[in-house]
């Protein structure tokens, strides 16, 4: 579904040069989708003895990480970190190298003790694919993935059966050959039959396991060649999913849940798809056109960049954009270079001081902003003097507020730059023709529904109902990919209301402000040997005004100039009539260029942004604000109502924030969360209707889930759905006593005094007949992690437990079918991942409750307690609908008739 009065393709028409990125040398920066490992640089190494265990550090190779990220100018003299990867040799590696220490999933080196004089196993050795292991290490690594561990999310899929050793190595020289593959040809649909002859038949499954993964997530084998495309089925085989917005994010995850088999229909409000990332057709006389950027215009590095990808699929060229930008003073007149590089270097120093401040601060550093630690050593320090040296201080701190859209009296001293490690490596690139043309081919037939402004959205256990208008658009699954901005204002109702942890996210996280003026000439008269160049305000507030311009005369088909207004001056932009602004931008080009001789003439067409006040975006991209972190992103990600609503956007990823591609990824991302969730519930919809007719069947499962519990803590076990983030989501609570009660007088006498006399009998029979008595209850994730906590042994955990949260403990008949619902989800959730042999549980001791004193106090507290308001999970509600006859008994008991009925559904459903 096409916009209205849109050509096939409107920016095919603009007279494009071509242009050749030259391919620059590896920089391995990690990508910042993944955090990267850093290791200290290891200390020179004599050459080893051929008869010992290599060392770690002789497999890792060091590469710089560019720190202090900029948009505009490039930084001349950032300061840079050291990192590491692993390399890896091209014979037999000692299978001891690696330590198979499931508590950590990195390689290192073992001790020498541990090696074994016995001939290993062909399981236990590194395999050897070919003679590139390190540059398709570098190649992966570009991909976002650490070079010598495993993501958090392939430990969560599961691609190994256990965390760390020989195993792991292989599947990561595996997965990296996989990847660098693909690279080789990016139009090529890459199949698993391609690497059956290249990998051992022993790595069968790894292979299956690297190449499932790589896929389902969007590594390799996405974006828009025509082999990919026919990819996609002619027609849906799963069921529907609703996405609000036709941005990045919602184009990627579209087309591949496509080709996954959904239904999918976007709802965006505007007329047109792209969201933030527009590019207008200016014209003028004589057939002079260009194509402007006035959203998301610059492809922030390009190793390993999706959409530099997708670009290179269309067979376009990108340009990168040259480093040269010289500054002009108020008069026009270029700044002094000696003084240029002077002052950067008192800014870059700045900027080294703060981050050290930030460190010896600690927690207190989130309640600094950066401006006000700016002011302070600035003050101290001196480094800006003269007029012309603050003047120039403050561009430096335009070009800051430009690339984090915020003020820095508003930016996190603490967390402002949290993405720069994950910067990824390469040039600053424009794409000729604009950035639409990614946006216009990632549409294509992908059903669109334009000008549908969408104001609630509902979800629910059976689904999600998305209202824009008096409509109504129903879906298994929806995903929202609207910016911060909107989700800040509430002008979308969710339907129960997002969790408070997601919106104090939403609060904290800030969202700044970037405008454009955009000017088509009749010629170009500024040169086309620079594509930026910047100019000096006298007002501090107004640092921001026009402080910089980009030149697209070489990539936008016409004599395009661009100009920014950031920070403070961004915010009065927005009420500035276009004609004084347009006005004001001339007399800034006239007295740079018209006292070298040069005529500036009018623009033939201009155009000002107004991203603040557009109300399907409410600003331009988000920054860490005073107060927020880097966690907030990963909240911001986090899907709500048990795998029914998702959401993504540059808001959403903690290490690609304010960026194109990484809109981009985390539609990629989402895509491969919501097949999981689907696949997860079509696999527990058979379980249940197994189970549903074997209740025995039922108790064998929990028992068998129970085996490798999510967490352990004396004698406790929890288990719970390990793909749900979600801190109220259910979990099963199990408690085990162990050995028969010892019948004496003063005990039972004790015992029968207790008002829930059949609950007692029942219990003290059953401890009678057997060793092991387990019992239940249905509790949320957050309340098990409490209970972990709690101090003073099972005792104070088992008060804690009924007397603090309210909950009661039931047999397994008591829990219900509420909790049989989620007992089949986990088992469909830990079926879909591949078992491991290194137990995820968190374990903190392995008793058991023996005295039976401390069995007298459950029995005590075991019966539902008057007064208590628990936070008991609303899911636990469903309890009441089957009950064990323990419950019943008690209900029928008069002195516990106040908890049964109306007022225990009451005490269930806070």
């Amino acid at each position: 579904m096409n916009p209205p009065n849109q050509t096939p393709d409107q920016f095919s028409q603009f007279p494009l040069p071509h242009f050749t990125l030259t391919p620059p040398l590896p920089n391995p920066a990690p990508n910042p989708n993944f955090p990267p490992i850093p290791i200290p640089t290891p200390t020179p190494i004599s050459t080893p003895n051929p008869n010992t265990t290599s060392p770690l550090n002789d497999l890792l190779l060091s590469f710089p990480v560019p720190k202090k990220r900029r948009r505009g100018r490039c930084q001349r003299s950032a300061s840079t970190s050291s990192f590491q990867f692993l390399t890896f040799p091209n014979s037999s590696f000692n299978p001891n190298l690696p330590n198979s220490n499931p508590n950590h999933n990195s390689i290192s080196s073992s001790s020498a003790a541990t090696t074994q004089a016995t001939q290993p196993k062909i399981a236990d050795e590194i395999i050897v694919i070919n003679k590139e292991s390190t540059a398709e290490a570098l190649t992966a690594l570009s991909a976002g993935f650490p070079a010598d561990s495993l993501t958090d999310e392939e430990i969560d899929f599961g691609v190994v059966s256990s965390v760390g050793g020989i195993e792991q190595v292989n599947y990561i020289l595996i997965r990296n050959h996989i990847i660098a593959k693909w690279r080789e040809n990016i139009t090529n649909w890459v199949t698993k039959d391609m690497f059956v002859d290249s990998i051992p038949k022993h790595c069968s499954k790894l292979l299956d396991s690297a190449y499932n993964y790589l896929v389902a997530h969007g590594y390799i084998n996405f974006g828009v060649a025509p082999a990919i495309k026919e990819k996609i089925p002619a027609e849906p085989s799963k069921s529907n999913v609703v996405i609000i917005g036709a941005g990045l994010a919602g184009l990627a995850a579209a087309r591949q849940l496509m080709r996954f088999g959904f239904k999918v229909t976007i709802l965006e409000a505007r007329k047109r798809a792209g969201g933030r990332v527009y590019t207008k057709k200016m014209e003028g006389g004589d057939r002079v056109s260009a194509a402007a950027d006035l959203g998301g215009s610059v492809l922030t590095g390009t190793l390993g960049n999706p959409l530099g990808i997708v670009a290179k699929q269309l067979g376009a060229s990108l340009f990168k954009v040259r480093d040269k930008c010289p500054l002009y003073r108020m008069d026009g007149r270029p700044v002094d270079p000696d003084m240029d590089t002077k002052v950067e270097a008192a800014f870059n120093r700045l900027l080294d001081k703060a981050s050290k401040l930030r460190q010896l601060m600690g927690e207190v550093a989130m309640d600094v902003s950066l401006g006000a630690a700016f002011e302070t050593f600035r003050q101290v320090y001196r480094d800006a003097v003269t007029e012309e040296e603050i003047n120039l201080f403050n561009w430096h701190l335009a070009n800051l507020e430009y690339a984090n859209a915020g003020l820095v009296s508003k930016l996190s001293l603490a967390f402002w730059d949290q993405d720069d490690p994950y910067d990824m490596g390469g040039d600053h690139c424009f794409l000729p023709g604009g950035n639409g043309r990614l946006v216009q081919a990632l549409a294509e037939n992908v059903p669109i529904l334009y000008e549908k402004i969408v104001n609630t959205i509902r979800y629910g256990s059976d689904g999600v109902q998305v209202m824009a208008g008096s409509q109504v658009y129903e879906g298994d699954m929806a995903l929202c990919t609207v910016p911060l901005g909107v989700l800040k204002s509430g002008s979308i109702k969710f339907v129960p209301e997002l969790p408070q942890r997601k919106l104090d996210g939403i609060k904290r996280l800030g969202f700044g402000l970037l405008n454009k003026v955009g000017m088509l000439f009749p010629y170009v008269f500024w040169g086309t040997d620079l594509d930026t160049f910047g100019h000096l305000t006298e007002d501090a507030s107004r640092r921001g005004e026009f402080f910089l311009f980009y030149s697209y005369a070489t990539v936008a088909g016409g004599p395009l100039l661009l100009a920014l207004v950031a920070g403070e001056a961004a915010q009065r932009f927005e009420t500035l009539p276009p004609t004084d602004a347009v006005t004001q931008v001339l007399q800034i080009l006239k007295g740079i260029y018209e006292p070298q001789g040069i005529t500036v003439p009018e623009p033939l067409q201009t155009v000002c942004t107004r991203w603040g006040g557009d109300p399907f975006s409410l600003g331009s991209y988000s920054n860490v604000a005073v107060g927020a972190s880097g966690d907030d992103y990963d909240i911001l990600a986090e899907s709500v109502g048990d795998g029914r609503l998702f959401f993504a956007g540059e808001a959403t990823t903690r290490r690609y924030p304010a960026t194109m591609h990484g809109a981009f990824l985390t539609g990629l991302r989402e895509a491969a969360n919501m097949a999981q969730f689907a696949k997860v519930r079509a696999a527990k919809k058979k379980i249940d209707r197994s189970l549903s007719n074997n209740a025995h069947s039922c108790a064998s499962l929990l028992m068998d889930l129970f085996r490798e519990p999510d967490l352990e803590f004396g004698s406790f076990s929890v288990i719970f759905g390990q793909k749900n983030a979600d801190p109220k989501s259910p979990a099963i609570l199990r408690v085990t006593f162990i050995e028969p009660q010892k019948k004496n007088q003063e005990g039972s006498k004790t015992d029968l005094q207790h008002s829930n006399k059949v609950l007692f009998q029942q219990l003290q029979s059953h401890f009678n007949q057997q060793q092991q008595l387990h019992v239940y209850t249905l509790l949320s994730k957050q309340q098990a992690l409490e209970l972990r906590e709690v101090r003073g042994g099972d005792e104070m955990r088992l008060n804690y437990l009924c007397e603090k949260l309210g909950i009661k403990l039931v047999g397994r008949k008591g829990l219900g079918p509420t909790a049989d619902s989620v007992i089949a989800s986990i088992k469909a959730q830990r079926g879909v991942r591949k078992s491991s042999s290194t137990p995820l549980a968190l374990k903190s001791g392995t008793s058991k409750l023996k005295t039976s004193t401390l069995k007298q106090k459950f029995i005590r507290r075991a019966k539902i307690v008057r007064n208590t308001r628990g936070l008991i999970p609303p899911i636990v509600n469903a309890i009441n609908g089957s009950m064990s006859e323990e419950i019943k008994a008690i209900k029928q008991d008069p002195p516990d008739s106040s908890s049964s009925g109306q007022n225990q559904g009451e005490m269930l459903k806070q």
